[in-house]
């Protein structure tokens, strides 16, 4: 009888290389963390490589029109949408009630924050405007021009041209037809259901272009003087920041903690990527295909929530602007010397809480309305323009930083309703998953 065979000894399994190669590993890494890679990188290239920089400044451009190009769309579809979903209109009267009700309580508070911290910090005094170019100064709407306009008399042409708040209330109204036709209007509600998930499919391609975009939009910014001319107005650029990271992380804190009761370390850990392309755009608008996005994927908001309350507040959840422009008017008030008294505070601050929300959500969209506010406590137009003129050199670095809190403003909002509507997975949103 022959001995049996040894047992053949059993080996741990081999690790396989990973198929797809670097590629593999870049779509691996979760998108906020390529965008700061790509911020710091853009950063730190530009500014040894100076004006030479310029020569990638098509690739921030591109990446800019990409995002643009699908806010129109994007804005109309998930609204009208998101309300056929509804299925009641009262519904639509309540969200809507709470959510402007939110904005501008949020709105205030940034103002306040920032008058108090002008009035700390002084930025204006011993400003000089000795061979300051006057920047241009455009009219300010009166407000009823500015309600007026939300009307649109030629809705493709607000398409066309972007103007937010007229395809806001056309996707309104159309959502509310939609309800109201019943049986008749679901084959309308299914298209603008599909159309809505086709645009976000669209969001998520246009976001691979993000750190590319990112790269060479802080690459160009800081080769041609970024770094310098952010200590050549270092008093205002303090009171911004200071501003901003108290209204971000103070102000909608509060709002997640004790509006929404739910724990702020998934917040921040879901939103990062809406925070990374706000600071490099500087335009509140352009971030809303990207807030939506991580809005459902990362915090669980529901389509009900974040088709309504974010393109909203893209447009009049302006917590940064409102906190800037409070600044620039005092910065006014201490450079040409104008004493304001306490009712003069209160009345410049609700003025500002009003303009601010109707401010464009673009680059130095807050120049568009500070007129208005400067005119109201007797700074004249040649004033206002040597502010602007003064400002505008530094003004991309200032926009970058005061449109976060516009962005985590928006959102920070959309988690409160969308908790006080049972309209959140509340799991899903304490998951804080990478994305």
């Amino acid at each position: 009888m022959t001995d049996a065979a040894p047992p053949i000894a059993e080996t741990a399994p081999q690790p396989q290389p990973k198929k797809g190669g670097p590629l593999r590993f870049w779509f691996a890494i979760p998108l906020w963390q390529r965008i700061l890679v790509a911020l710091i990188l853009g950063g730190v290239i530009g500014y040894f490589w100076g004006e030479g920089a310029n020569s990638i400044k098509w690739i921030g451009d591109v990446f800019i029109r990409l995002i643009r190009m699908i806010v129109a769309p994007l804005v109309f579809f998930i609204i009208a949408s998101g309300v056929a979903q509804l299925g009641d209109a009262r519904r639509l009267g309540s969200i809507g009630f709470k959510t402007i009700g939110m904005y501008l309580l949020t709105t205030i508070i940034a103002v306040s924050i920032g008058l108090t911290i002008a009035t700390i910090i002084a930025p204006g005094l011993g400003a000089t405007f000795q061979g300051v170019t006057p920047g241009v100064v455009t009219p300010p709407k009166s407000t009823a021009e500015m309600f007026i306009s939300i009307v649109p008399t030629n809705p493709i042409k607000s398409l066309a041209e972007g103007e937010t708040l007229s395809i806001i209330f056309f996707a309104l109204i159309i959502g509310v037809a939609v309800i109201l036709a019943g049986k008749s209007g679901e084959p309308v509600a299914r298209g603008l259901q599909s159309g809505s998930e086709v645009m976000l499919k669209v969001v998520e391609m246009v976001m691979e272009v993000a750190p590319f975009g990112v790269f060479a939009l802080i690459c160009v910014l800081m080769g041609n003087g970024g770094a310098e001319i952010f200590t050549n107005i270092a008093k205002l650029a303090a009171c911004v920041l200071i501003g901003s990271l108290i209204q971000t992380f103070i102000t909608h804190g509060a709002v997640i903690r004790f509006g929404a009761w739910l724990p702020l370390i998934p917040f921040y850990r879901g939103v990062a990527d809406a925070i990374m392309v706000g600071f490099s755009t500087s335009s509140s608008s352009a971030t809303l295909p990207v807030a939506i996005r991580v809005a459902e994927e990362n915090l669980g908001i529901k389509p009900t929530i974040s088709s309504t309350v974010l393109p909203l507040g893209a447009t009049i959840g302006m917590d940064g602007t409102a906190m800037y422009i409070g600044m620039l008017t005092l910065f006014a008030c201490q450079a040409f010397g104008v004493e304001l008294s306490i009712v003069q505070y209160v009345l410049v601050a609700l003025t500002i809480a009003i303009v601010a929300m109707g401010a464009a959500p673009v680059p130095s969209g807050s120049f568009f309305v500070l007129p208005a506010v400067l005119a109201s406590i007797g700074i004249v137009d040649a004033q206002t323009a040597l502010i602007v003129g003064f400002i505008l050199p530094f003004d991309r670095i200032l926009d970058m930083m005061r449109t976060v809190p516009n962005v985590t403003c928006d959102l920070a909002i959309a988690t409160a309703v969308a908790r006080w509507e049972g309209e959140i997975d509340v799991d899903e949103y304490k998951s804080a998953k990478d994305v």
